[in-house]
């Protein structure tokens, strides 16, 4: 057993350069052994400076220990930072890696730093199998491990070697191209495929577009490649042009890439694009993705592949030039395969329902040029529901910082329409309207049933053809001449009015008060109200009434219902056990509950 406070000493003699090959051995197991105290227990204190002897002594150690089981015993002892740095350096070996990975695994940096010495980078080229899929690209990526660290005039890394670049590319794009072969879904993916808008997950491919960003000078040569071409033309599709605008943006703000920011902010220009027209035909074999059109439940792969294929138009705009015939026809099949213009009825909970029939008929206004499908799109447009369009009680806050001119124009229904994104299915039909294929009385059918505020929108924002805006101008206003939006009004307001009681509840009985995104809005102001009785609290969702942060709204009410009876507290409690999102249990329906047996806990 050695004294823990002779630790030091072991250390200085494992560095030493005089020290005897005969004491090798015995000082590795001086410093490699748990430390223990006299009695034979384990020494914590004693073992962190043992562990810290032995981290500084561990270059000279396996610098001068070629015995196989010494060096195993040493290797153990090292962190992934100090095994990478002595790799780099040639102190740790490709015939050390079977020990290493006896205790740990595999990770990226080891096999850079093998790869940084010349006589191992096939050695380093063999290990790549046994990397995680995502891991593989770090190889190259981490390559500069000190770039962020290094001092002035320290020597560069050494370039990639050519042949590890082109194992890792390979390695990065194997998993796509596995894929685009056998493009099967694992189980449960109906479930889940009914929330993504296209196929990013699957063409993400964020390992290998990284590495296929490195050599934008073999694009022509991969994207032809027998066995990699498809992965890499779908990649470019997707890709290319985004990080394009990505890097523009960048060098915009002062950050040129591979340069230290300038200080300087430099003109925003649009980047020339990343695929040019050669680059673009080379990957219309993969366009369409026409590796996907034989999977099951076409109702969702159809609508997906489309919106798909849209997106890669609006990333590439010249491909509706090139791939015009070849772009129609697609669309054409997905429609007909999928089904996609039978408007399915809404069903409760379906948050998605409304971006699905737009999402659809954004990419028939991009991809199609059939008249049908066009008018198909309308009619689903057409048979939305219209959007719930609130101003809100006035804020002394906003009041406060902005004068009457910009409080009006906040007030204004083309504005207000904005809040909840509520303008998407105006500016949807404005795409359809621009597409010189869409039956014009599809769309003028569709302006006739807008809201107010959408057509109000329309004349403020729309840009599009002058039959279109002569149309939406042409639509008969309303005889009140309502422009459909609900107001919200202030205590101070509701002061002047004779009836304010009356007032709240036209807030209550409000189209606007079934759209979700307006509902807490109405419900918050009618209970901040000092005009609300209750009456009114009995019709709003007991949820909203007793989570509110303002507890003497109902404390009163509670107090004065449940009194001294135990069992309507007991119900009380039970009752309140409700899902945050229970919207059918009014606060009226929770007091009669408590008169009688104890209500269940409602969660639907």
């Amino acid at each position: 057993m050695v004294n823990a406070r002779t630790y030091p000493l072991w250390r200085d003699l494992a560095m030493s350069e005089e020290l005897p090959k005969e004491a090798l051995k015995t000082v590795i197991e001086a410093l490699c052994a748990p430390a223990e105290c006299p009695n034979g227990l384990f020494d914590a204190r004693g073992d962190q400076w043992r562990e810290e002897a032995l981290k500084a002594a561990l270059p000279a150690l396996l610098a001068r220990t070629s015995a196989k089981r010494l060096r195993g015993r040493l290797l153990v002892h090292g962190d992934e930072k100090l095994l990478a740095a002595l790799a780099a350096e040639g102190t740790v070996t490709a015939d050390d890696v079977p020990a290493i990975l006896r205790h740990r695994r595999l990770w990226a940096g080891l096999v850079s730093a093998l790869a940084r010495r010349p006589e191992q980078v096939e050695a380093a080229i063999a290990l790549l199998p046994r990397l995680a899929d995502h891991e593989v690209e770090r190889v190259v990526g981490d390559w500069d491990l000190d770039r962020y660290t290094r001092k002035e005039g320290a020597a560069p890394p050494p370039p990639v070697p050519q042949p590890l670049f082109d194992a890792v590319l390979e390695a990065s794009l194997t998993p796509l191209a596995a894929y685009l072969l056998h493009p099967e879904p694992e189980e449960g993916w109906e479930a889940m495929s009914g929330y993504a808008q296209d196929w990013s997950l699957e063409m993400g491919g964020r390992s290998a577009w990284a590495m296929l960003a490195r050599c934008p000078e073999r694009w022509a040569e991969l994207a032809a490649h027998p066995t990699l071409g498809a992965a890499v033309q779908h990649l470019l599709l997707d890709q290319a042009e985004t990080q394009a605008r990505e890097d523009a943006r960048t060098y915009a703000a002062g950050y040129p890439p591979g340069e230290e920011d300038s200080g300087e902010t430099l003109p925003a220009e649009e980047p020339a694009p990343a695929l040019n027209e050669d680059l673009l035909r080379a990957c219309l074999p993969a366009l369409c993705l026409p590796e996907l059109a034989e999977l099951p439940n076409p109702q969702v792969t159809a609508r997906r592949t489309l919106h798909h294929i849209a997106c890669r138009v609006d990333n590439n705009p010249h491909l509706a030039d090139i791939a015009a015939e070849q772009l129609h026809a697609a669309a054409d099949t997905a429609v007909v395969r999928g089904q996609l213009l039978s408007l399915p009825e809404k069903r409760a909970n379906d948050y998605e329902f409304d971006g699905r029939v737009r999402r659809l008929a954004e990419d028939l206004a991009l991809l199609s040029t059939n008249p049908d499908h066009l008018a198909g799109a309308c009619a689903q447009l057409a048979a939305l529901d219209p959007p719930a369009v609130v101003s809100p009680a006035p804020s002394r806050t906003l009041i406060r910082i902005v004068d009457d001119t910009l409080l009006a124009d906040h007030d204004r229904p083309a504005r207000l329409l904005e809040r909840h994104s509520e303008h998407r299915r105006a500016q949807t039909l404005a795409a359809l309207a621009a597409n010189p294929h869409t039956p014009h009385p599809a769309v003028t059918h569709v302006l006739t049933v807008l809201h107010p505020a959408e057509l109000a929108w329309t004349a403020e924002k729309v840009d599009g053809p002058d039959w279109f805006l002569g149309a939406a101008a042409a639509v008969p206003a309303p005889e009140d001449e309502d422009d459909g939006v609900l107001r919200l009004l202030s205590d101070d307001d509701l002061d002047q009015h004779p009836d304010p009681a009356a007032v709240l509840q036209s807030w209550l009985d409000s189209p606007a008060t079934g759209e979700i995104l307006s509902r807490s809005e109405v419900y918050r102001a009618l209970l901040n109200s000092r005009h609300h009785t209750l009456e009114h609290l009995r019709q709003i969702p007991a949820g909203e009434v007793l989570t509110r942060h303002e507890p003497e709204i109902t404390l009163t009410t509670l107090l004065e219902h449940c009194g001294r009876s135990t069992s309507r507290w007991e119900a009380l409690a039970t009752a309140m056990t409700f899902e945050h999102d229970d919207t059918k249990l009014t606060f009226g329906e929770l007091l009669d509950s408590l008169n009688g047996t104890p209500a269940r806990a409602r969660t639907s």
